[in-house]
């Protein structure tokens, strides 16, 4: 058995890859496929990466193909990353859509999450319009649909049972927020169900068309366009401008811009943070 790959086999297995989820990897990226990908490899009888590749092709319908984005997507997430997208969000985008809602003028506030990951991001999103409502008499959580959206199928799970253990929830939730939202039996923290409720989530693969999923009026596309090709992340923006309401907004990554990409989107800056207005 070898559990080092090949040339011939990272090219195999990096086209299926990129085809399956759109994860573009450079050439110095075979030693993600080796640690990522080895345990499947081997609990499916395969001698050497090869042999697994010619397995995945036989029978796409194994389930081997949810086992392997499971494997080589990030899953890299946590409680309001970054802060200021969430204080833009309280600050800039909620003001002049709930003025809308009180005065009869719109149906419900649409937001996405569009690489939602295990929940923290639409679920942090959840918490702050919970709080800006709290604050604001005259318009309500039930006037809001949240949808996140992922590729990864056990990241989906976690997120729709939204119960979580002791080192995710350490990870950017305050301490406020965890003893409002959160009730803990044993080492698991379970969500509030008024909050698990505001949020729907459903598997979507961001290469396929987006024009299924509705009109939104904000999207979040946070730390996953890095991952894609040049061409994908265009094709990704151009779907997102379908979807997304006349002057609605979109919040990317902080390391992030638009710059090469779209050029249907004005830059904003508030809070110490980006953020796009969908101008065309």
């Amino acid at each position: 058995m070898s559990t080092e790959i090949s040339a011939d086999e990272f090219e195999l297995l990096r086209g299926y890859i990129e085809e399956q989820c759109g994860i573009a990897l450079g050439d110095e990226k075979a030693y993600l496929i080796e640690t990522r990908l080895t345990k499947l490899m081997i609990e499916n009888g395969c001698e050497n990466f090869g042999e697994f590749y010619r397995l995945i092709k036989k029978d796409p319908r194994s389930g081997l193909r949810d086992k392997i984005v499971d494997a080589m997507t990030t899953n890299e997430t946590l409680w309001f990353r970054d802060n200021h997208p969430f204080t833009i969000l309280t600050e800039k985008l909620l003001p002049p859509l709930t003025d809308e809602l009180r005065a009869g003028k719109r149906g419900p506030v649409r937001i996405w999450s569009a690489a939602s990951s295990t929940g923290q991001e639409l679920y942090s999103i959840a918490m702050t319009i919970q709080e800006y409502c709290r604050a604001h008499p005259g318009v309500e959580p039930g006037q809001f649909e949240l949808l996140g959206t992922d590729i990864s199928p056990s990241a989906l799970f976690i997120a729709t049972a939204g119960r979580y253990d002791p080192i995710a929830m350490k990870r950017g939730l305050p301490d406020s927020l965890r003893d409002r939202y959160f009730k803990q039996d044993g080492r698991v923290w379970i969500l509030d169900e008024g909050i698990r409720k505001m949020a729907t989530f459903k598997k979507f693969n961001l290469q396929d068309s987006t024009m299924g999923l509705g009109t939104f009026d904000i999207v979040f596309l946070r730390y996953v366009a890095i991952y894609f090709s040049d061409d994908l992340k265009k094709q990704i923006f151009s779907n997102i401008t379908r979807v997304l309401s006349p002057g609605g907004h979109l919040i990317i990554g902080a390391v992030e811009s638009l710059r090469g990409y779209s050029d249907a989107f004005e830059l904003v800056t508030h809070a110490g943070g980006n953020y796009y207005r969908h101008v065309s």
